[in-house]
């Protein structure tokens, strides 16, 4: 050998010839079965091909290609292992002169072969498995950054590679259950083809393009679907943390958007088919999300909501096709809601990695979807579509809580914008008990931004809030200004959410979570005035009773209002505030313990069913309070007088007769039977809201104009001069045609039945073009 060697590199033309010879002296010792002499011969063409690196080297690889080609056809392992080791040996050199002609098709299809060896013996099996996902690990390296090489990225290439890999790595589990022992172990692991196909596949990905992504990414969902892993899902989670932690990131959006359209394509498969992708699709969006997601955000969100309508239309119906027929899939229904589950933990699982921005577009997205009986958003008729409608309404709301939890943001109008809080606000005057409780939630979810929520979960009247620790914060002025805006809104709606027959233990313990997180999120002396006389007047609505509600429902509202008005005392810290509560609160304890929270909000909740004989000791008195607080700055006036909820058109999107419907019938009944109808002009009441109304939009009016004067002078100073001037011509030649009608109009005499113009004397006179009508040059204008 070191004299062929020698031989060789001194006369690098003969070199082809020694490759020749070699060839064929490997291929008729193959076939006579000499196997000592075939082992010799590639020996001495690997030690060939380590030391020769010149340029006439092309032709010598051509032989030695044809001979490690002849070994992998052989039926014998111990040649088809000797073969893929030479190969990968030159899979590893990197060569001098690219090579034009040179095909690997052949090692592909063979070595995926080898990958899937079903060997008698389980040793030999492993050992052909292994050097099979060498060979394509060879044949990945020796390529994939040739371009003048065959494209190992073409389909029919990928089609065979990524399924070989996939298939031994499917079988760790097997490979694991059979090592032998602790001491073996380590000498295990190295001949471990799920190991070693795991390394292959990471290495071929991390080698990945942007345009060879695709490629890479469709035969592994093609192999998902063909074997049915998609339903353990395990094995589908582990392949694609693998692909996801391999690619570069800022190609990650491109394997969501390959799972987002096999979502899609699958839209009729089994309920547990497209959990296991929602499920995959969620592992997957949450590494991406740490990358480069781009603009597929909205497009998951369109794609997972779609689907959950999808799947909510197959639960109603019973199939995929929209009726049941003879040969028709029969829909479970449970299968169909275990998928809702997992498509809404999908959603809140993505959105938690999404910055505020984002999240607040998805979460106006999301709401834009959910069914209102609106003009805009018509509701299905009918049994089926009301059902529909309903259920839509609570899986979007599920998802909106899940995006909305663990929401920070420090503006509350960024977070609650006008359109969404509209929306929302208009959903929690639905007649169904749990939509209104999502909706109670989702509120809470934006409004805590310092983790106090868990700590109001229970309605108490505690001696001393201290033992809560609650996090406390300044009201900031963006605050303020969207309670100005929004407080009224959101006091009516709390209001008559308190006045619901259908509320249970739950929907009282979420008002309070949300009375007493906006007390210290976004309270200042006006917004706890305002919550002082809301709570009051729900005492008012327990106690008079008009909606004749039942007496558990009356018992919560005496009961909530206790608990709010001993937290909010202690809050506001004014001594004879807080001993009004306290002197209150014992005297319920002695004589009434139904009005308190410790015995309604039980799993047995100890009732009266005398609740119309309430003495003035057992209330919380508008008059007291207005005093105490008076005395300590707070607005006396304010608090005297009781509230009254604003009467909008919000209600009548419900299907319920609520307050507001009520009052405006009665008003419009005596209207209409007023004697004086003809005579009597509708004056507007003039109230404290109406005033506060006028004065807020007069503010926003104020903002508007600011803002408009803000871009025009912007304009001016970064605009191009040409649109300036366009702009300024065209308004100069507007108020020019203005100017000329307003002045033939004024001053031009009407014309005479002869059309011409009669002077004093009766003789006709030529009439002189007026100064306003000149033509002047255009640097004389203005």
């Amino acid at each position: 050998m070191e004299k062929l060697t020698f031989y060789a590199l001194s006369a690098p033309e003969k070199l082809d010839r020694i490759g020749a010879y070699l060839s064929e002296r490997l291929i008729r010792d193959v076939g006579r079965h000499r196997y000592g002499y075939v082992c010799i011969a590639m020996e001495a063409l690997d030690q060939l091909l380590m030391a020769c690196h010149c340029q006439s080297i092309n032709l010598f690889v051509e032989s030695f290609l044809k001979m490690v080609a002849k070994l992998l056809e052989s039926e014998k392992p111990n040649l088809q292992i000797l073969g893929t080791n030479s190969f990968v040996k030159f899979a590893n050199i990197e060569e001098d002169t690219p090579s034009y002609h040179r095909s690997y098709d052949f090692f592909v299809s063979r070595f995926s072969e080898m990958c899937h060896s079903s060997h008698d013996d389980m040793e030999i099996k492993t050992k052909i498995r292994m050097s099979g996902i060498k060979g394509l690990q060879g044949v990945v390296r020796k390529t994939v950054n040739d371009e003048l090489q065959a494209n190992i990225w073409d389909p029919q290439h990928m089609d065979k590679i990524v399924p070989s890999l996939l298939f031994n790595l499917q079988h760790i589990e097997e490979a694991e259950s059979r090592s032998p022992s602790p001491l073996q172990a380590p000498e295990k692991e190295k001949e471990n083809p799920a190991e070693l196909a795991e390394r292959c596949l990471r290495e071929l990905l991390g080698r990945a393009a942007f345009g060879n992504i695709k490629n890479a990414i469709k035969p592994v969902l093609i192999h998902l679907d063909n074997h049915s892993l998609w339903e353990p899902k395990v094995f589908a989670i582990r392949c694609f943390k693998i692909i996801m932690y391999s690619i570069q990131p800022q190609h990650s959006h491109l394997v969501i958007q390959q799972l987002l359209s096999h979502l899609d394509a699958n839209s009729r498969s089994a309920a547990t088919v497209r959990a296991g992708i929602v499920e995959v699709l969620s592992e997957a969006a949450v590494i991406a999300a740490t990358g480069s997601v781009g603009p597929t955000v909205l497009e998951m969100f369109n794609t997972l909501l779609r689907q959950l309508r999808l799947s909510i239309d197959y639960a109603l119906t019973g199939s995929y096709n929209g009726a049941i027929s003879l040969g028709t899939k029969i829909i479970k229904e449970h299968e169909e809601r275990m998928f809702q589950e997992a498509v809404i933990k999908t959603i809140g699982s993505f959105a938690s990695t999404l910055p505020t921005y984002q999240r607040s577009e998805v979460i106006l997205f999301i709401m834009s979807k959910v069914p209102l009986p609106s003009l805009h958003h018509p509701m299905e008729t009918g049994k089926t579509g009301e059902n529909r409608n309903r259920l839509t309404q609570i899986m979007l709301l599920k998802s909106l809580l899940q995006v909305s939890t663990g929401f920070q943001c420090n503006n509350m109008m960024s977070a609650l914008p006008s359109n969404f809080l509209d929306r929302l606000l208009s959903t929690a005057l639905m007649e169904d008990a749990e939509i209104r409780l999502f909706v109670l939630e989702i509120l809470i979810s934006f409004i805590d931004r310092h983790g106090n929520r868990h700590k109001f979960s229970t309605i108490s009247t505690l001696s001393d809030i201290s033992v809560l620790k609650l996090k406390v914060d300044k009201c900031s002025r963006q605050d303020t200004v969207f309670m100005k805006k929004h407080s009224q809104q959101l006091y009516r709606h709390i209001y008559l959410s308190c006045k619901e027959e259908t509320n249970i233990q739950r929907h009282y313990e979420a008002l309070y979570s949300l009375l007493a997180l906006v007390s210290i999120e976004l309270a200042n002396e006006e917004v706890v005035v305002d919550l002082i006389r809301l709570v009051l007047a729900v005492q008012d609505v327990a106690q008079v009773n008009e909606e004749n509600l039942p007496v558990y429902n009356r018992c919560a509202l005496y009961a909530l209002g206790a608990a709010y008005l001993n937290l909010i005392s202690q809050l506001t810290a004014v001594p004879a505030f807080c001993q009004h509560t306290h002197e209150v609160i014992e005297t319920r304890k002695k004589e009434a313990p139904y009005m308190l929270p410790e015995d309604v909000f039980v799993e047995r909740p100890r009732l009266s069913q005398n609740l119309d004989g309430v003495v003035i000791e057992f209330l919380f008195r508008q008059s007291k309070i207005s005093e105490v607080l008076g005395g300590s700055g707070y607005n006396s006036d304010r608090l005297c007088l009781p509230y009254i909820p604003q009467l909008t058109d919000e209600d009548r999107l419900s299907k319920r007769k609520s307050i507001g419907e009520t009052i405006s019938l009665q008003v419009e009944v005596e209207s209409r039977n007023s004697p004086e109808k003809e005579e009597r002009v509708p004056a507007e009441e003039i109230t404290y809201e109406t005033l506060k109304k006028a004065i807020v939009d007069s503010v926003a009016v104020e903002e508007q104009e600011r803002e408009r004067r803000r871009q025009v002078v912007e304009k001016f100073q970064k605009a191009p001069f040409e649109e300036i001037a366009a702009h300024c011509g065209a308004r100069a030649s507007l108020l020019q045609s203005k100017l000329n009608q307003i002045f033939e109009i004024t001053i031009r005499p009407p014309p005479s039945p002869s059309g011409t113009i009669t002077a004093a004397y009766g003789q006709p006179q030529n009439h002189s073009i007026p100064v306003y009508e000149m033509k002047f040059p255009d640097l004389c204008v203005y």
